[in-house]
């Protein structure tokens, strides 16, 4: 019997195969949720720490809070563009569930809906959130200890 014709197909190698593209689905939106981080922390901090008229704009003149929010930023940057290298799913679930809470928070914090960097929040918190529904179903890791 030909081991490729289709009546041969066992059927624990397409859950396998399935299991493999879940999986793989989640990889990838792991490291497009670090490169989405990548992509948008580098100009902000950029912006923050030169202090331009444009962040001014949008999140106000320099005050310690502001500073705050810098250190917070380049944290999440350094995390991970090392993320990106060294991948532990675990971690990138630990930072993308930390991202979403003070992302989706930020319109009660400030007290807008309107501000740009609130707006910018809400789209990569879902984002964020997206990929981590896509690893927790693909078992990507499990949640409690072996």
């Amino acid at each position: 019997m030909n081991p490729l014709s289709s009546k041969t197909v066992n059927p624990s190698y397409i859950i396998d195969q399935k299991q493999y593209l879940s999986i793989l689905l989640a990889k990838l939106m792991i490291i497009a949720s670090l490169i989405l981080n990548i992509l948008v922390l580098i100009p902000v901090c950029i912006a923050l720490i030169g202090d331009f008229k444009k962040i001014q704009k949008v999140a106000g003149s320099f005050t310690p809070a502001r500073g705050i929010l810098l250190s917070m930023y380049l944290t999440i940057l350094i995390a991970s563009i090392l993320l990106l290298f060294f991948q532990q799913p675990i971690l990138a679930f630990a930072l993308f569930s930390m991202q979403i809470v003070y992302k989706i928070i930020s319109p009660i914090t400030v007290r807008t809906i309107k501000n740009p960097i609130v707006i910018s929040n809400l789209f990569i918190a879902l984002f964020h959130l997206i990929t981590v529904i896509i690893m927790l179903k693909s078992g990507t890791f499990e949640l409690t200890n072996p």
